[in-house]
């Protein structure tokens, strides 16, 4: 078996073995497969798609390429969360803590950007000293110590997930159904915990642009959580406009902490209560279905929240004075509003061309090595629905240049309809 004659299998469309797919997975991780060769079977994915039993094959191969944790030691009804990507998508940094602080253990295993999207490790490293590398051992320590831990892909957790992951970002392979699924739940397998609540986007801002890929994707992710043995729920939101007022590291930083003192944008409030409740339901440890909305609001409101993310920051290193005071956090040297050209309302704000407007500001990596800028990032004043007089800010960009805050303006402005209709939006569109 070799990797050529796999690679000629996909591109011309045929199933591949369970054999092939472990063969290719054992192979690129321990580097005996090259990241060309490796590009090309994931274009040949990309391009052909892969059936039910391959994803299924790949997803255990990328989990059991490395550790799978054990974490019943600590509790029966540790709960994980992810996000299949959006743009300014912060829901983890705010109902991971929330969820903690009502008790419920969350063991959390982060990406970094993808393509347009933004990653909750990344966001994580914008905090100085915020240490998203940390052993296994002391992982599970801070799970049992303050009931939560946010780290990355370290160690030996699906590490061929790593690999691929990274270079599908460099080689426009973002948005395949089975790469998507296969990554996700292999990290989520990977990581430890007995149920996981998964929220899948789907828009411009998302990598299912549609209702319809988003639930086939939700779908045979809870069927690999199944098979797994994950309690897996899957929860439909709208990524057609970016979620909240930000979109960027730093920036998204302290819109978390703002919403963690119960300064919340509508949108983010809609989403985070829902994955909260999902959340809650799966731990077993609030059967009163009804009351669980009190609940969250209730930990937001006495502080508890906010102060479980406190004991984050500081358990993994992190200098908690920037949580206590984000104006510390270090500004883009330019600021640049973006102005309303009519009267009306704001029909429709495309989250795909805001992603892709914040990309080039530096936001996230167009090649693998690309460096991160946690400064820069977009502040947005009217989102769908706001009335905007002409002159009024619509957004303000935060750059490292002059140039690409002006190149930013005009995408931004592409990015914004202005029309005569009020416009209402559903945020949480399903539950599966």
């Amino acid at each position: 078996m070799n990797i050529l004659d796999i690679i000629e299998n996909k591109k011309v469309g045929k199933e591949l073995s369970d054999e092939e797919i472990e063969y290719f997975v054992q192979n690129y991780t321990n580097g005996k497969i090259t990241d060309y060769q490796a590009a090309a079977l994931i274009m040949a994915i990309c391009i052909n798609g892969m059936t039910q039993d391959e994803i299924l094959a790949l997803t255990m191969s990328m989990a059991n390429s490395g550790d799978i944790l054990d974490l019943s030691d600590i509790s029966e009804n540790i709960v994980d969360k992810h996000s299949t990507g959006g743009v300014g998508d912060k829901i983890t940094l705010i109902v991971a803590p929330i969820v903690a602080a009502l008790g419920i253990p969350v063991a959390k295993m982060s990406g970094r950007g993808l393509g347009i999207t933004g990653g909750t490790a990344d966001k994580l490293e914008s905090i100085p000293g915020y240490n998203i590398n940390i052993s296994i051992d002391e992982f599970k320590q801070n799970i049992k110590d303050i009931g939560i831990s946010l780290i990355t892909q370290t160690m030996n957790l699906a590490p061929a997930d790593k690999k691929i992951y990274a270079l599908r970002d460099t080689i426009s392979c973002t948005n395949s159904m089975p790469l998507i699924a296969s990554s996700i739940m292999s990290k989520k397998i990977a990581a430890g915990a007995g149920s996981i609540v998964l929220d899948v986007t789907c828009g411009s801002g998302a990598f299912m642009n549609t209702k319809e890929d988003a639930k086939k994707l939700a779908k045979l992710m809870a069927l690999i959580g199944k098979l797994a043995k994950r309690e897996t729920v899957c929860v439909l939101t709208d990524m057609n406009e970016p979620l909240g007022y930000s979109v960027g590291n730093t920036v998204e930083v302290v819109e978390a902490i703002h919403a963690l003192k119960g300064n919340m944008a509508e949108d983010v409030k809609d989403v985070v209560l829902n994955m909260c409740i999902q959340m809650m339901n799966l731990s077993g440890l609030y059967p009163n279905a009804l009351d669980n909305k009190y609940k969250v609001m209730e930990v937001i409101e006495n502080g508890k929240a906010f102060e479980k993310f406190r004991e984050l920051v500081i358990r993994q290193g992190g200098d908690v004075s920037y949580i206590d005071n984000p104006e510390k956090f270090e500004k883009a040297p330019i600021i640049m509003p973006v102005l309303s050209e009519e009267d009306g309302y704001v029909e429709e704000l495309d989250a795909g061309k805001v992603g892709k407007a914040g990309l080039e500001l530096g936001i996230g990596r167009k090649q693998k090595e690309d460096p991160i800028d946690y400064r820069v990032g977009l502040i947005f004043n009217k989102k769908i629905g706001d009335e905007v007089e002409k002159g009024d800010v619509l957004a303000y960009i935060h750059a490292n240049s002059p140039e690409k805050a002006m190149e930013c303006v005009e995408r931004i402005k592409d990015a914004y309809k202005i029309g005569d209709r009020k416009i209402t939006k559903k945020n949480i569109i399903e539950i599966i």
